[in-house]
């Protein structure tokens, strides 16, 4: 669908102009987030803080869903125009969009329940909250497990990062949808739908490296191989998980092994592909992603993602 380009005598400024009134959402600032289709998740949703739920703590408990979304969303986003070919290339970068959402919803979150989580920055800066929590925190700050930031590999190592992140992300945000925060509740039941597809996908191609060229299995069998140490953080679960968890606002990740370890046996069975004998990825006197204790690969990410923002803390985009 073609559009007539804007008038300049019609006091229509720009192309952007001629957006806003098309769309019928003058005002609105919030389209440029979500696009010109969106629909607020959080539209009419209580955001008080439930009853005997401690703010700093829920903060905390958003900050390692917001970062495991935030850091995964900016690997996957490195293979836009590197992807096999242009329907996964479009595939990844919504994957990409999609974590980005949460990200955005869930670091908003944190910031809400406890604004002495965000870094401060000059004053006059226009930057919110969400935006200084993602690209003002060092890495130590980063709450995400180590899964999510290591380099990624070729396709097949995509593939399989985002098989194991769905699978447990999934999960943790179906029981989310009956937390008693009702924002947590709302985040959780919007990422559902989409981590359903993110799990489906990566499943599929799962299968058809597999059982696709000889090439193609070495690979698969490699990164699997590779990324299964990491797996094991995905389902620890940290004394803040189980806190928020006990309080009925919060998911363990331990609560839910079952549940990912029968969708994961079977795409291993349908697959011919065996569990690989690996023991975890060690940490550091028990701490590890969700402690801050990540590896190198993090500072290296989060240099490339916040560069800019850094450079320009009072900046307008």
């Amino acid at each position: 669908m073609s559009h007539a380009a804007p008038d300049p005598s019609s006091g229509q400024g720009s192309a952007y102009d001629g957006l806003l009134e098309h769309h019928d959402v003058a005002g609105d600032a919030s389209q440029w987030a979500f696009g010109t289709d969106f629909e607020d998740p959080l539209a009419g949703v209580d955001t008080t803080l439930p009853d005997g739920v401690d703010g700093a703590a829920l903060a905390a408990y958003c900050l390692m869903l917001g970062d495991d979304a935030l850091v995964m969303s900016h690997r996957l986003s490195e293979w836009c125009s590197n992807a096999p070919d242009l329907e996964e290339d479009i595939a990844l970068a919504n994957h990409a969009l999609d974590l980005l959402g949460q990200a955005r919803l869930l670091l908003a979150r944190a910031a809400a329940a406890d604004p002495a989580c965000v870094p401060v920055l000059p004053e006059g800066s226009p930057v919110p909250a969400e935006d200084a929590l993602a690209f003002f925190r060092d890495a130590g700050d980063f709450r995400n497990v180590r899964l999510v930031e290591v380099p990624h590999g070729d396709f097949a190592h995509v593939v399989v990062r985002l098989l194991l992140f769905s699978t447990v992300r999934l999960a943790l945000l179906g029981r989310l949808t009956g937390s008693r925060d009702p924002v947590l509740a709302a985040i959780a039941a919007k990422g559902v739908k989409e981590l359903t597809y993110h799990r489906d996908w990566s499943g599929r191609w799962f299968l058809t490296l597999a059982q696709g060229t000889e090439e193609s299995r070495r690979r698969l069998l490699a990164a699997l191989d590779a990324l299964w140490p990491l797996y094991p953080e995905l389902l620890a679960t940290h004394p803040t998980e189980a806190a928020l968890a006990e309080a009925g606002v919060g998911a363990a990740p331990g609560d839910v092994r079952d549940e990912v370890e029968v969708v994961l046996e079977q795409v291993l069975a349908v697959s011919g592909v065996e569990r690989p004998q690996r023991g975890p990825l060690a940490g550091v006197r028990g701490r590890t992603g969700r402690d801050g204790l990540h590896t190198e690969a993090l500072s290296r990410v989060l240099g490339e993602m916040q560069v800019v923002a850094r450079a320009h803390p009072r900046g307008q985009w």
